[in-house]
């Protein structure tokens, strides 16, 4: 563990490895005395705990679960937690907000890279372009077929996102151009701004029944956990494609790996996973009509340092007790769909 800045007032831990500006933007503002868990592999848990202890503010990324525990390690010292990331479900909010710890988070900036990434594996999922590339490595490409590989386009199609918010939206805008016929959304409530891609607020039953892509987009709540499940899967058309970048447990994995290697839902792309990472032996790694990558929604250069920045700063506003940039309304918790 590395020590910054030692001779500081405010303690604060950095559970990884931060960029130099962001770095910069801490230890320059002349109030805290810094420590970093310097790799960018998570902290051990017993690291952790030694870590947090007498801090006043905590650095976190969505891989470090702060619960009980460490808040109880951290001691009544700790005002703020700032996480990197927009989800904060591992985080022990009830914990947290009794605690009266305030919680900043990174939203907004993330929306733009996110919202790539899930049109990029909804297509590379729809086009079958990761088992074009291995066909063409271990030699099954002999000859041009008028069938072989061939996969579902969006023109003309039917696409259902789940949780219309912010990314929602995002994904939306970028799947109109590409001559999407319908764009049904369910949730909550229905959102004014869906005007602007044409989209349609249905149950979710006609959503998953309709729908030729579905994306789920949505934050991981209790209404929201294992919602994917056997019987959403068995409501789905066979010829349908799903896609999660919102968080792993909102899916039911063994449920989705039934409906995939039956032939109930056609494919399937998987930004986030439960847990993560997933273990080299899962099951769902033996499907070729299952595309999953390594949670990188968000990871572009420019949105990884503009995260970083948002961080840095909720947490010095958090250690001072003053305004910080994004905070999150712990009274007000609602979820995004």
């Amino acid at each position: 563990m590395q020590t910054v800045e030692a001779h500081e007032l405010m303690k604060v831990f950095v559970t990884r490895r931060i960029s130099p500006e962001a770095m910069k933007i801490l230890t320059t503002a002349g109030v805290c005395e810094v420590s970093l868990w310097d790799s960018e592999e998570p902290a051990p848990r017993s690291e952790l705990l030694k870590g947090v202890q007498g801090a006043h503010g905590i650095l976190c990324m969505l891989s470090d679960e702060i619960d009980a525990e460490v808040l109880d390690a951290a001691g009544p010292n700790l005002k703020v937690i700032s996480t990197l990331s927009v989800g904060y479900d591992h985080l022990a909010l009830d914990e947290v907000k009794k605690r009266g710890i305030r919680v900043g988070y990174t939203p907004d900036v993330l929306t733009d890279a996110t919202a790539e990434l899930t049109v990029a594996l909804l297509l590379a999922t729809a086009r079958r372009i990761p088992e074009g590339l291995e066909e063409v490595k271990n030699g099954g490409w002999s000859s041009w077929k008028p069938f072989w590989l061939c996969g579902n386009g969006l023109s003309g199609s039917t696409v259902g996102i789940i949780g219309l918010g912010r990314i929602g939206m995002a994904i939306s805008r970028r799947l109109m151009p590409f001559g999407v016929k319908r764009l049904l959304y369910s949730g909550r409530t229905a959102k004014p701004h869906a005007t602007e891609v044409n989209g349609e607020f249905v149950p979710l039953d006609t959503l998953i029944t309709e729908s030729d892509f579905i994306v789920v987009s949505c934050s991981l709540t209790p209404e929201t956990q294992g919602l994917c499940d056997k019987a959403f899967f068995s409501k789905m058309k066979n010829t349908a494609v799903f896609v999660n970048s919102s968080r792993g447990a909102v899916v039911n994995q063994e449920d989705l790996y039934e409906a995939l290697s039956s032939g109930q839902i056609a494919a399937a792309g998987l930004d986030v996973t439960t847990p993560e990472p997933l273990p080299t032996n899962h099951p769902l790694l033996t499907l070729k009509n299952c595309v999953v990558l390594p949670h990188i929604g968000s990871a572009t250069y420019s949105t990884r340092r503009t995260m970083l920045a948002l961080a840095v700063r909720n947490l010095l506003g958090g250690v001072q007790g003053t305004e910080m940039p994004s905070e999150l309304a712990l009274s007000s918790l609602k979820s995004s769909c």
